[in-house]
């Protein structure tokens, strides 16, 4: 379905880029017609054609590679990391739903891509489809911490010879 989306943005681009570049190679060639009716004729050189060719293409050949660069290739590695989240959960999780629903994982079922939640203080339960949630709450306070505790390790390193003492 994503992939579906991200084929019609590339077309619609690709077909922008196509009338830009349509455009733009009318509008070098007139000016390429009357410069070389003025300057070449003064110096008695005629203008490169694969030098127009190779402007003319050039700038949307860029403009793809900058786009991808800047949102397609980010877009991706997203997906990607939440579907490896989604494929990870574990029993007792805390995650957070599309929704906005906040509850505690009681069973993942990897046949059916399903789980299901406890949520509220009256311990409801709800069975939901992997792809419905947006953030393992759990798994992101577990790398915050991690994260400090290798900071803290770094900033005080064990110190090896001497005691500070002496």
């Amino acid at each position: 379905m994503k992939g579906k989306k991200i084929i019609k943005k590339l077309a619609l681009l690709i077909n922008t880029l196509a009338v830009y570049t349509i455009y733009t190679m009318s509008s070098v060639t007139a000016f390429a017609e009357e410069a070389t009716g003025t300057a070449a004729t003064a110096s008695g050189e005629e203008p490169s054609a694969w030098g127009t060719l190779i402007s003319t293409f050039l700038l949307p050949i860029l403009l793809l590679v900058f786009l991808y660069f800047i949102m397609i290739r980010p877009q991706q590695k997203q997906e990607k990391a939440t579907r490896e989240m989604q494929k990870n959960l574990c029993v007792g999780d805390e995650v957070i739903t599309i929704g906005g629903i906040v509850g505690i994982v009681l069973k993942v079922n990897e046949n059916t891509e399903t789980i299901v939640l406890e949520t509220g203080s009256d311990h409801s339960r709800i069975l939901m489809k992997q792809d419905a949630i947006k953030e393992n709450i759990t798994a992101i306070e577990t790398a915050e911490a991690e994260k400090a505790k290798s900071a803290k390790n770094k900033a005080n390193p064990l110190s090896v010879g001497k005691p500070k003492d002496e």
